[in-house]
């Protein structure tokens, strides 16, 4: 399986702008510049949609790591926070908030650390990853 996105950027850095898009279309000419990745500009940026990756991959990979050890979530919620120092990404934050019937906090903070160490995006980044997991 592939899966594919293109950029488009015209101009300086600076003063330039692009357009990123998916294939599935989901971005579709979404704009982003050096106001959307340094400032408040319109627009979104590529830490942003590497906080979305990550986010979105580590909740479905719980997801599976749950039904492996016998239980099923009601609603897992994950805010990825990235952060950019300096040219370089040197934290990626997931904060997790997870409904499982039936769970010990133990069981659901082991499932949440394998997650966190064994989904796609996870293995990817090479980077420092924390984790705050919170059983509600």
């Amino acid at each position: 399986m592939k899966r594919t996105a293109t950029a488009n950027w015209k101009g300086t850095g600076k003063e330039g702008k692009g357009l990123v898009s998916t294939a599935s279309t989901v971005l579709n000419n979404t704009q982003y510049s050096f106001n959307s990745r340094f400032a408040e500009g319109v627009g979104t940026n590529p830490e942003e949609l590497v906080a979305a990756a990550h986010s979105g991959c580590f909740a479905m990979k719980l997801s599976f790591v749950l039904v492996e050890a016998g239980f099923t979530a009601e609603d897992l919620t994950v805010t990825c926070s990235i952060t950019f120092v300096d040219g370089a990404i040197t934290n990626s934050h997931l904060a997790l908030k997870g409904r499982v019937p039936g769970i010990s906090k133990e069981k659901f903070e082991a499932c949440a650390a394998d997650a966190k160490a064994n989904c796609p995006i996870s293995k990817l980044l090479n980077t420092n990853i924390t984790l705050e997991a919170q059983l509600v």
